[in-house]
């Protein structure tokens, strides 16, 4: 599918498995908040929606105003945090990296890197939304 192309109807008739569509505030800043942290591509961004891609990995940014007859939008808190109880792994993104780049781009650590039991060494990063980004990577072997 080529996302810088696709038409509506084309595109939302082409996606399978799961989806991820956040509901953000201002999407051209969400948008600069995920490019500059985590190197993603944006496509076909506008003020109201943009596809988002992290490595083959697909998901949408909408904005408020694009849920204005989704039964959704009422339960979404006037006041931030936004994405509360959602964690958004990225598994192939450097945790010190993405810490340093989401402090200069007005993100907010929540935890610096950190080696967990599981085998990851990840952070948590709160962009302006209040989603929960977790850059992640295997530890390395000792």
């Amino acid at each position: 599918m080529d996302y810088d192309t696709i038409d509506a109807d084309g595109f939302g008739r082409g996606l399978r498995g799961i989806g991820l569509n956040l509901l953000v505030r201002d999407v051209g800043v969400e948008v600069a908040f995920l490019k500059t942290v985590f190197g993603m591509k944006a496509h076909q961004p506008t003020a109201d929606f943009a596809i988002m891609t992290y490595g083959d990995q697909v998901f949408q940014l909408h904005s408020d105003g694009t849920y204005h007859a989704n039964p959704l939008l009422g339960l979404v808190p006037e006041n931030p945090p936004r994405g509360g109880g959602i964690e958004i792994r990225l598994y192939d993104t450097d945790p010190e990296d993405a810490c340093t780049l989401a402090e200069a781009a007005g993100g907010t650590i929540l935890q610096e890197p950190t080696d967990k039991p599981h085998g990851l060494r990840e952070a948590y990063i709160l962009c302006e939304n209040g989603y929960a980004w977790v850059p992640s990577r295997a530890k390395d072997a000792e």
